[in-house]
């Protein structure tokens, strides 16, 4: 089995890449969805952040107010206290998947897609670091893409097909950067094993994917012998 990171800054692309490797036959899973599975009613990481948030997070029907949480999160400063919350849960509940991945195919390819792989402080008991991205993966990809079209992504994203007023864009154009910032796309790209560039069109991002699947299934298989 191969375990592979698959990264990126905010509109990068990096979902759409982790469908087309889903498409190749890699088992793809998704940071942010584990993430959210975890934050529902009734799980102790959502009891934890209402604890640590108050109950200004929760909404009406009992759920997590997300942009709520963010709008905290982001603009008081308080990411880290969130994070500390949920990224030991997140990556724990990774690991268990995976390891169920493993025991019923041997040369699998297993894809995490999650936009923190190395910023997150989480990765291992000792504090993450380089030592806990390499216990928790085999390589990493980047996706990477010009900080423009990664804006223009964000806010086509959020606008959800509307017409966006002058005031709201620059609202949503504001977020984007202030979550990026937090990110540190260049040096990551220097980290990973493999870059991947999406700044063109879709065929070009699947020829890139095309390209790197027989490199990691090969390497899957290697790891048998």
């Amino acid at each position: 089995m191969l375990r592979v990171g698959l990264t990126g800054g905010l509109g990068s692309g990096k979902s759409t890449a982790a469908q087309m490797f889903a498409a190749k036959g890699a088992y793809v899973l998704s940071a942010d969805e584990i993430g959210r599975a975890l934050m529902q009613p009734g799980q102790p990481v959502y009891a934890a952040i209402v604890e640590r948030f108050g109950a200004g997070v929760v909404g009406a029907d009992g759920l997590l107010d997300r942009a709520a949480l963010a709008r905290i999160a982001f603009a008081e400063g308080r990411v880290e206290e969130l994070n500390a919350i949920v990224h030991p849960a997140t990556i724990a509940r990774q690991a268990e998947l995976i390891a169920e991945i493993g025991a019923k195919d041997k040369d699998a390819v297993v894809v995490v897609e999650s936009a923190l792989i190395f910023e997150t402080k989480h990765a291992s008991e000792s504090g993450g670091g380089g030592a806990g991205i390499a216990r928790r993966f085999d390589k990493v990809i980047f996706v990477k893409a010009p900080e423009g079209l990664r804006i223009a992504r964000f806010v086509a994203r959020m606008a959800r097909g509307e017409e966006l007023t002058r005031e709201r864009r620059a609202e949503i154009e504001g977020e984007a950067r202030r979550r990026m910032a937090r990110q540190e796309a260049e040096r990551n790209e220097g980290r990973s094993d493999l870059v991947v560039t999406n700044d063109g069109s879709m065929d070009e991002l699947q020829a890139q994917v095309d390209g790197l699947w027989p490199e990691l299934k090969a390497a899957a298989k290697a790891r048998l012998d």
